[in-house]
């Protein structure tokens, strides 16, 4: 397994540097950096992750305008990051893969690897703020593809959705008969959860149906939409509007047949 794993990583590591065709004769500059980078992969592979980091800085020093230094520089920071080791070291290690992730993205925009790997580092560092500003930025970015946008609010409505169903499956607000057959929700006492599901259940909706917009096809985009309308219907019986609740459920088997009908189509495809 060790084996596989090593060679997993020495192929996506070299396999860009190989895969370069220059049209004409390299500097002797390219030439220095190309072998810096094939250095940098036998140091990762070795798990000598700094000196594959002094490598790749080397090499993009050589070379800046190198399309694949800069990924080298990247991965090899992040691989020195421990999750759920919080000493200032440890964190000050995850921010440079960060700040070497970004200006990645100055150069690619649209390379998915490091805004995922950006928006995971957020993550494990729970630095929540950051992380719903970095993915709204994605989602707002029109010079990216209608994919990506979308994938972003698909993400930003998962978010929203949890919040509410935090909230509306809590016990005391689920109230679920004897026998199970049965479920009714009742409003929390705090006016302010209430208040707050809604507002999240309102945006999720927004940000899903933001994501079919741009994606009609997502398969994710409708299951969200159809599960944040179901959260909507909970929270209009809390509030005692049943006709609320009539036309919200209405929606939600809409949009549940829509969703069955992506995921056919989605399986259909070769």
């Amino acid at each position: 397994m060790k084996l596989l794993t090593c060679l997993a990583i020495t192929i996506v590591l070299i396999a860009p540097v190989l895969a370069q065709t220059p049209t004409q004769t390299p500097t002797e500059a390219e030439a220095q950096a190309k072998q810096e980078l094939i250095e940098a992969a036998r140091a990762y592979r070795e798990g000598n992750f700094t000196e594959a980091q002094a490598h790749s800085e080397k090499a993009l020093l050589l070379d800046p305008q190198n399309k694949t230094a800069p990924m080298y520089v990247a991965r090899t920071i992040h691989a020195q990051y421990k999750p759920r080791d919080e000493t200032p070291e440890n964190v000050a290690k995850a921010r440079e893969a960060i700040n070497a992730y970004q200006k990645i993205l100055e150069r690619v925009p649209g390379d998915d690897e490091a805004y995922k790997a950006v928006a995971y580092l957020y993550g494990v560092l729970k630095e929540e703020e950051l992380l719903h500003e970095w993915i709204v930025r994605r989602a707002e970015n029109v010079s990216l593809s209608n994919d990506q946008r979308a994938d972003a609010y698909v993400v930003l409505a998962s978010k929203d959705w949890d919040c509410s169903f935090q909230i509306t499956e809590t016990p005391g607000n689920k109230v679920v008969s004897a026998n199970g057959n049965k479920v009714r929700y009742r409003r929390p006492k705090e006016r302010v959860e209430f208040e707050r599901a809604q507002e999240c259940a309102n945006h999720g909706l927004e940000m899903a149906t933001m994501a079919i917009v741009l994606a009609p096809e997502n398969e994710s985009a409708w299951s969200y939409k159809t599960n944040i309308l179901l959260e909507l219907s909970k929270l209009a019986e809390m509030s005692g509007d049943l006709q609320q609740k009539r036309e919200l459920q209405r929606q939600y088997e809409e949009a549940l047949e829509e969703t069955t009908k992506v995921s056919r189509r989605a399986e259909s495809k070769p």
